[in-house]
């Protein structure tokens, strides 16, 4: 079994997927407009604009994605993506990158469980959180 991340995006999966790719060295991998649609019964028209479906490598996970009508788009409410990184360094430029244009709702620091720690909104609405973490012990009794 596998559990792969699936997300939505109203109208800007493309510029989305586009900004990781560069910005977080992913790696798109396929990504397919609803006018690259097979013919549907009928002839009827794709549904919409946008990306059908998409899919990005980044580290050794593969996350999924595709436009949602805009009028039914929400940003993501209670998950995050968790990006764990090996510096301070790499997380403060990932920081930087993810929370220009977006919302950050705990600014990047140190915590007791990680050296950088920060959660956000990018201005695509997608919700992360970016950790350096500490090494930690086992636990004590």
């Amino acid at each position: 079994m596998n559990l792969r991340t699936y997300l939505n995006f109203g109208g800007n999966c493309e510029e989305a997927f586009r900004f990781y790719e560069k910005h977080l060295g992913g790696k798109i991998g396929m990504m397919m407009t609803f006018d690259q649609m097979p013919p549907q019964p009928g002839g009827a028209q794709p549904p919409m604009k946008g990306i059908l479906h998409a899919q990005l490598t980044l580290g050794d996970i593969e996350i999924m994605a595709s436009d949602v009508d805009p009028q039914r788009f929400q940003p993501m409410r209670s998950a995050y993506l968790c990006l764990s990184v090996k510096t301070d360094e790499e997380a403060e430029r990932i920081y930087k990158t993810l929370s220009d244009g977006g919302e950050v709702f705990m600014p990047i620091g140190e915590t007791f469980f990680a050296t950088r720690f920060a959660q956000l909104r990018d201005k695509f609405g997608t919700l992360w959180m970016i950790i350096h973490e500490k090494p930690m012990g086992p636990p004590q009794a």
